[in-house]
């Protein structure tokens, strides 16, 4: 089962631009609801597309929680190294060069003492597996943030972010996957040191909202 993110691509990784506001209304935090405070370390993202990670990073940079260069996506580095749609560029040989890339922005963070955030679907033991080693290197902390949607909620983000490198198949077996494979408890028998679920859509909570709630260290 390939790993996505923010678009479509193999090896669980991460694709996967959607939209999680849809028709909730945005609304101020209230004292009731707490503050999350993330030491720095390596904050690794958990979840399947349609999700809403990325549009969670997105309100995370523009709200000044954490800066732009934190972000380390393999989607990203897949369209930088070989352009929207290139032919090739789903190889594994491709996921290779994409992941030993997406490691060294992580490591070159993690060395000068700051914040990196893995930005992919990481639903499967040994996508973490990587990280969790990586963050090892460096003797530092590694915070799983889960984004687990109602199935019916994620492929309704689905649908309206019209992706057409998924199908809703592929999302269904990630929600799948996401839920037998990365459990709260699991996370941290794995040696995540803290693990928060993100509120979303049936939370009735926007992504600025969800964001507004963490605090990087």
């Amino acid at each position: 089962m390939p790993e996505r993110g923010r678009a479509a691509g193999r090896g669980l990784t991460g694709r996967g631009r959607v939209r999680q506001d849809g028709d909730v209304t945005e609304r101020p935090r209230t004292a009731s609801e707490p503050v999350v405070r993330v030491p720095v370390g390596l904050v690794v993202l958990v979840g399947p597309p349609a999700a809403g990670k990325t549009s969670f990073v997105r309100e995370l940079v523009a709200g000044g929680r954490i800066d732009a260069g934190a972000v380390v996506s393999s989607d990203e580095i897949r369209a930088e190294l070989f352009g929207a749609a290139p032919a090739g560029a789903d190889s594994d040989a491709a996921d290779a060069r994409i992941f030993e890339e997406r490691d060294r922005r992580i490591a070159a963070r993690l060395a000068a003492g700051r914040s990196a955030v893995a930005e992919s679907t990481n639903v499967t033991p040994r996508a973490r597996a990587r990280l969790l080693d990586l963050a090892g290197r460096f003797g530092v902390p590694v915070t799983v943030l889960r984004f687990d949607p109602e199935v019916a909620d994620l492929l309704r983000q689905y649908a309206e972010r019209g992706r057409t490198d998924l199908t809703a198949a592929d999302v269904r077996a990630y929600a799948a996957v996401m839920s037998r494979d990365a459990g709260a408890d699991r996370l941290r028998a794995e040696g995540a040191a803290a693990v928060h679920d993100v509120p979303g859509r049936r939370d009735g909570v926007t992504p600025a909202e969800a964001a507004a709630r963490f605090v990087f260290g």
